[in-house]
């Protein structure tokens, strides 16, 4: 029989938890942070009143406001400010 002491297993039991921990930490940061979601640049609408910008994921042409509740044209030239 092998006699170990208490502290050196509770210690080992602390390893195997701390090196599992970091395993797991440093292949979910490989993926880059991608777990399948991504904001298209199609969903992210800029009203043309309040200039509220918010997040609306069905895909119609009319959005309304969560903010001021004012409808918004997707073709409208607001909804995509020009990058500077």
């Amino acid at each position: 029989m092998l006699n170990v002491d208490f502290s050196w297993a509770l210690g080992a039991v602390m390893l195997a938890v701390t090196v599992a921990a970091a395993a797991a930490f440093l292949s979910l940061r490989e993926g880059g942070g991608k777990s399948g979601l991504s904001l298209d640049a199609r969903h992210v609408w800029l009203c043309a009143i309040c200039t509220h910008i918010y997040i609306n994921t069905k895909d119609d042409k009319i959005s309304v406001c969560p903010r001021c509740g004012s409808y918004n044209s997707r073709d409208s030239a607001a909804r995509r400010p020009e990058k500077s």
